[in-house]
């Protein structure tokens, strides 16, 4: 339940009304549910920003509703607050199409709806109490994943046979394999490790939001942003969206299709968060290892709480390997959105200086 984005909460949502707030983009990252990284990624927050803004703006001109409002410009007296929130009405941000910015923005305004606690008591995530506080205006505790391909870092490939998704294989290839259909999965939210889960207990944390509804908006955004990668040269591999219920309908929520949520590629290049994630592979498998067997060990003892079982922290990444993720990072955001938002190389010279590594 990590995030690396900050978060200001500028009116409190209520049983019945949207809040509002805006989310700071941070260049933090997470990789394997662990948190803050000893690194920053120059860039990072500002390109997801820009890509996340651009794709909402992309999804409401699609008929797909969103709780995005804007980009924000906050004033310079403003102090940043850090993951925490505040009602003060003084600091409300303006609001600003992504068209009216000079300069790819951080701060991305939006409608906020309730997010009750989530109870874990005897290893058991109390999901009715979640729904009894959360009513009709409420966080849907769930992450629905399309999946147009299986790349090769995919969890899929451990969980389901290639077999079941019409493969004719035993065992799934070691390139990337596309479906000739895309899939739709649910996993868990808010618990401390996610986990992927069958229909009828999909059904169960949703609530009273419907699960159709919720594959029919996942495969509506997966078509746009798949739609919007080809025409700039990148395969559309997988992601995810989130979504809030409010008075009867479903809204898209979080953010949607940038290189944190969704695996893209490029030139036979991952470009995306999966990069980072492979690198601490090469560079700290011992580390990666701990993750793991950490995890498992909370699992066998019923506990949520993995991280303080892990007996190693991650180490820092190299500092070629820090500029060439950053530059991966703007120089596909200017590909996608085709505009020269960052100041970056081509995007396949970003991509033959990730493969040097």
């Amino acid at each position: 339940m990590a995030s690396v984005k900050e978060f200001r909460v500028e009116t409190e949502p209520t049983a019945t009304e949207y809040g509002h707030g805006r989310f700071m983009f941070t260049d933090h990252y997470s990789v394997f549910d662990w948190g803050e990284m000893p690194d920053q990624i120059p860039h990072k927050g500002t390109s997801l920003c820009t890509m996340g803004a651009y794709n909402f703006e992309l999804l409401e001109q699609n008929d797909i509703s969103t709780h995005y409002l804007g980009v924000g410009r906050s004033s310079e007296a403003e102090t940043t607050v850090d993951n925490q929130s505040s009602n003060d009405s003084d600091h409300i941000t303006a609001v600003y199409a992504l068209d009216e910015c000079t300069t790819a923005p951080t701060e991305m305004v939006i409608n906020l709806t309730q997010v009750p606690t989530l109870p874990y008591t005897d290893g058991v995530y109390d999901y009715e109490s979640y729904h009894d506080n959360g009513g009709r205006n409420y966080l849907i505790p769930l992450e629905i994943v399309f999946r147009n391909t299986v790349p090769t870092g995919s969890s899929l490939r451990r969980r389901k046979s290639p077999r079941e998704y019409g493969i004719d294989a035993d065992a799934w290839p070691s390139d990337h394999v596309e479906l000739s259909e895309p899939i739709i999965e649910f996993s868990t939210k808010y618990e401390e490790q996610d986990r992927y889960l069958d229909r009828a207990e999909a059904e169960q944390i949703a609530g009273v939001a419907s699960l159709d509804k919720l594959e029919e908006l996942a495969l509506g955004v997966n078509r746009v942003i798949t739609h919007q990668a080809e025409k700039h040269g990148f395969i559309h591999e997988d992601g995810k969206i989130e979504c809030l219920y409010h008075d009867g309908k479903i809204i898209v929520a979080d953010v949607a299709g940038t290189f944190d949520e969704n695996r893209f590629e490029y030139n036979n290049q991952e470009v995306s968060k999966e990069v980072i994630r492979q690198r601490y592979k090469e560079v700290d498998a011992e580390w990666v290892s701990a993750v793991k067997d950490a995890k498992q060990q909370a699992e066998i003892n019923n506990v949520a709480e993995w991280r303080d079982r892990c007996d190693r922290s991650p180490t820092s990444l190299a500092q070629p390997a820090i500029d060439a993720v950053a530059d991966l990072y703007t120089a596909g955001a200017n590909r996608y959105i085709d505009t020269q938002w960052f100041d970056a190389p081509s995007m396949d010279v970003a991509v033959e200086n990730i493969q040097e590594l």
